[in-house]
């Protein structure tokens, strides 16, 4: 697994390694003993998928209060997203910075989101499937939200919003 720092402290693009023979490839995804090399959680608690028919469909962006704050760990197994995540840790080096990256079937890249970091995605294509691990449980007493359009973060979408929730319309402004 190769990983590149992103703007986002402890944030990382992880490419998996390709062992490419005749028969395709094999590449790990996920390796406990790479991440705690690099100090990164390692516990992975739930698997979740989403699947978004349409293009320009934005989930987010997400994330949870301590102490069920989660690390994510995301992957497009179809089709393809912008994948974002943001520091809301009020002492990190990139408080209120974002960080987004392009996730598809085809790369196969995989965006590692730290605790503190609200995460959110918009699909590129029509028929997109996420899957990502978080190291906790889902607590929806915990769930919160920022607005993807929030100009505390100023998120450069590269594309049109087409579909979202009302819960995700409805976050208030950031405050932090």
């Amino acid at each position: 697994m190769l990983f590149a720092e992103t703007a986002i402290d402890g944030a990382y693009l992880i490419e998996p390694e390709r062992r490419v023979d005749e028969r395709g490839f094999f590449a790990r995804v996920f390796c406990e003993n790479e991440l705690a090399e690099r100090g990164l959680a390692v516990r992975i608690s739930q698997a979740n998928t989403a699947v978004s028919q349409r293009a320009g469909t934005l989930r987010g962006v997400h994330f949870q209060l301590a102490p069920h704050a989660e690390v994510k760990i995301v992957r497009c197994l179809r089709g393809s997203v912008f994948d974002v995540a943001v520091d809301l840790r009020p002492g990190s080096p990139s408080y209120r910075r974002w960080t987004g990256h392009v996730l598809s079937a085809e790369n196969g890249k995989l965006l590692y989101v730290p605790e503190g970091c609200a995460h959110g995605y918009l699909t590129l294509a029509p028929d997109t499937e996420l899957m990502y691990f978080t190291s906790a449980p889902y607590a929806p007493n915990a769930a919160r939200g920022v607005r993807y359009d929030d100009p505390a973060f100023a998120i450069a979408w590269p594309a049109k919003v087409e579909v979202i929730s009302k819960a995700d319309l409805s976050w208030p402004a950031f405050a932090g």
